[in-house]
């Protein structure tokens, strides 16, 4: 049997990721969303494994806070390697990993 690892379902939220859900929506309008996050079709996600919480779009891109901050998660589609901007971006918008280019 395979199971989904994340859902949209606040039936499955705990008080936790209840309070990280409401600390993305009081972030996204208090600072926007990132320059480089499509605001279409923005839903909040749950991921069940990590416990997670975090927005996600139409085009399956990632925000969360970091710290303070509403930051954009980025996953390198050629070697897997994820994590917020200045943990896996070179300056150049390579994955710090394997040298590929990192695109939205």
């Amino acid at each position: 049997m395979m199971y989904d690892s994340t859902t949209t379902d606040f039936a499955k939220f705990g008080s936790r990721e209840r309070r990280l859900a409401k600390e993305l929506l009081q972030a996204s309008e208090e600072q926007g969303f990132p320059e480089d996050f499509n605001a279409d079709e923005v839903t909040i996600m749950m991921n069940l494994n990590s416990g997670n919480v975090f927005f996600t779009n139409a085009d399956c891109q990632v925000a969360m806070i970091n710290g303070d901050k509403l930051e954009s998660f980025y996953s390198c589609p050629n070697c897997g390697n994820e994590g917020f901007a200045d943990e896996v971006l070179t300056k150049s918008g390579k994955c710090k990993e394997c040298k590929e280019q990192i695109k939205y």
